[in-house]
């Protein structure tokens, strides 16, 4: 089985030795995105909604690129700073994702890269 490196600049680059995104046969596993803003390179704000929608539509626009959408998300993983901030991460959630809803894990970690809030992988199937 062929894979393929799936990028956009509509997300920010990654930061080590790893992808964006990679396709392989019709799955699509979306590395884990920081709330980072590819424009200004910064996070899109300080608190736990506007980190968690920007790491949603980063996810979105690596999809976007590999030709899919977030109706295709099958499984994500929610990495949080704080478990306390998982009501506030739940309802912008909501807004990317509608029924049937991916399954989904979420776990509060002790310190995410650049001292995010949070951090959002996904497998997407084609």
């Amino acid at each position: 089985m062929s894979k393929n490196n799936i990028h956009t600049d509509h997300a920010p680059a990654a930061i080590g030795p790893y992808s964006q995104a990679i396709q392989a046969g019709n799955t699509i596993y979306v590395s884990g995105q920081l709330p980072i803003d590819p424009a200004t390179g910064n996070f899109a704000g300080e608190e736990i909604a506007s980190q968690t929608r920007q790491s949603l539509t980063n996810i979105q626009n690596i999809l976007k690129a590999a030709g899919a959408d977030m109706s295709n998300v099958v499984k994500t993983t929610v990495l949080l700073k704080n478990m306390a901030d998982f009501g506030a991460m739940n309802e912008v959630y909501a807004e990317f994702f509608t029924a049937p809803y991916p399954a989904r894990a979420a776990f509060e970690v002790a310190c995410l890269p650049k001292n995010a809030l949070v951090e959002i992988e996904c497998v997407a199937v084609l």
